[in-house]
């Protein structure tokens, strides 16, 4: 089913600060309808970029547990363990509200972030500026007194990290933002009309909207929590034409497609589909993974186990099976309240970057290939470079045998060529009838191997 279309007289001209940038010239104005934006282009970079990591962080940080849901969990579904959580270790009158002023981030240091973020190998970074408990990670005009530049922190979080990350690294910087709130009086009063009513978007949501964008100029707009709302509650698409038309980020930004109940996996930009989200074969449309390195958590949680988390065997596996099927791997990690990334959280993206900064050949910039997987070795994966002829073969098991078989490529005597990355020296191989090739690869110790936890082939001029 489509999503609505815009309402009549949902455009908020006078209500909203926009920019005066006109569009470029020669371009065709988007209209504000999903089949005018759905068939703006993406910009390139989103592609060839591949991984991203996602931060959440926020007041649910404080309490740390369980999942960054917590407020949700204990005072509307009243699940069991999380009121028993706060039995046992705050006062019977505390409320979620006071969890504001614990939330310090008293070791928040922006270009330690930067240099992690850098080291990870990852091309963009998505902060979560506004979860659904409706704390602002800046000083937000529309949120007052529940913001971190009021409370809390008392520092403009967002501004703080988008400058350390243009300043310091190559990443693209991306925003979170929740559409709706949780226990916001606005949007409980719209939802009892069944959404007729549209106070909470006209006096919260939208303006805070053009705010984040015209302040921050986000490359990512990560749009998500509908609330069981309609795009045209949202005047989603409305908005879209005002970012795609006018906004300082017009030319760069890309959206996700969490614009409204119904979109996801329908319209908007990329497709997130769902979290955690693997298809399992190749889509045409540009999709995006963004899952999490704690199994059960976006946030950080205190009552976390080892096991709860990813190893990086896992993690590595992950992001090459999603570029083989034409998406984007967005990593989650969760600072704790005082703004540290915890060690195991660290380790992984340095780890990911490790592996990339040997492998990364294979990943960025690259398309999938006719196959995306092989049919005779196990776990082994393509992704290619038509322009240049290329296509990289990614296996996690080296064979005792010292002989890769290939099944779906087809070599080119006297003109293909197979390289080990991180290695250099060309390797030896012969065709298999009636196709595909066996690689000697070279024999080497586990400390002579160009990474861990996964290698990748460079085959030249294959078919």
């Amino acid at each position: 089913m489509r999503c609505p279309r815009l309402l009549p007289g949902l455009l908020l001209p006078l209500l909203l600060p926009r920019p005066t940038r006109a569009p470029a010239v020669g371009a065709a104005p988007f209209a504000p309808t999903w089949e005018s934006l759905d068939a703006r282009p993406l910009p390139e970079w989103f592609d060839q970029a591949k991984f991203g990591v996602f931060i959440h962080w926020g007041v649910y940080s404080v309490p740390s547990f369980g999942s960054e849901w917590f407020w949700w969990y204990w005072q509307n579904q009243k699940i069991p363990k999380y009121v028993a959580f706060m039995k046992d270790n705050y006062p019977p009158d505390f409320k979620y509200v006071d969890f504001g002023p614990l939330f310090t981030a008293k070791f928040f240091n922006a270009s330690q972030w930067a240099d992690i973020l850098q080291a990870s190998g990852a091309k963009y970074v998505v902060l979560t500026s506004k979860h659904h408990e409706g704390f602002t990670l800046w000083g937000s005009e529309y949120s007052w007194n529940w913001n971190a530049v009021d409370e809390g922190p008392k520092r403009d979080v967002v501004k703080e990290l988008e400058l350390a990350v243009r300043k310091e690294t190559n990443l693209h910087f991306g925003l979170y933002y929740s559409l709706f709130e949780w226990f916001h009086p606005l949007f409980l009063e719209d939802k009892s009309s069944s959404f007729h009513a549209q106070k909470f978007p006209t006096a919260k949501m939208l303006p805070e909207l053009y705010e984040l964008v015209n302040k921050y100029q986000p490359e990512v707009l990560w749009a998500d929590g509908d609330g069981g709302a309609p795009d045209s509650y949202w005047n989603s698409t409305g908005f879209l034409a005002w970012l795609y038309n006018e906004s300082p980020v017009r030319d760069t930004v890309v959206t996700n497609d969490r614009w409204g109940d119904g979109c996801i996996c329908k319209h908007g930009g990329y497709y997130t589909c769902a979290d955690r989200f693997r298809p399992g074969h190749l889509l045409l449309h540009k999709w995006e993974n963004c899952m999490t390195i704690d199994k059960f958590s976006w946030g950080y949680r205190r009552d976390a186990g080892i096991t709860d988390y990813l190893t990086i065997e896992e993690l590595v596996k992950q992001l090459v099976e999603t570029v083989a099927y034409g998406g984007n791997l967005l990593m989650n990690i969760g600072p704790t309240l005082d703004g540290t990334i915890s060690a195991v959280f660290e380790e992984r993206l340095r780890q990911m970057g490790a592996w990339l900064k040997v492998n990364g050949e294979a990943i960025y910039g690259t398309h999938p290939w006719r196959f995306q997987n092989d049919t005779f070795t196990p776990n082994m994966w393509y992704t290619s470079k038509p322009k240049e002829n290329l296509v990289y073969a990614i296996f996690f098991k080296w064979p005792i045998s010292g002989q890769l078989v290939l099944a779906q490529p087809d070599a080119l005597p006297g003109r293909t060529e197979v390289k080990l990355l991180g290695h250099g020296a060309p390797l030896s191989w012969t065709s298999l009838k009636p196709s595909g090739v066996t690689v000697q690869l070279p024999q080497l110790s586990i400390h002579q191997l160009p990474s861990r936890w996964g290698w990748a082939l460079k085959l030249t001029n294959m078919i």
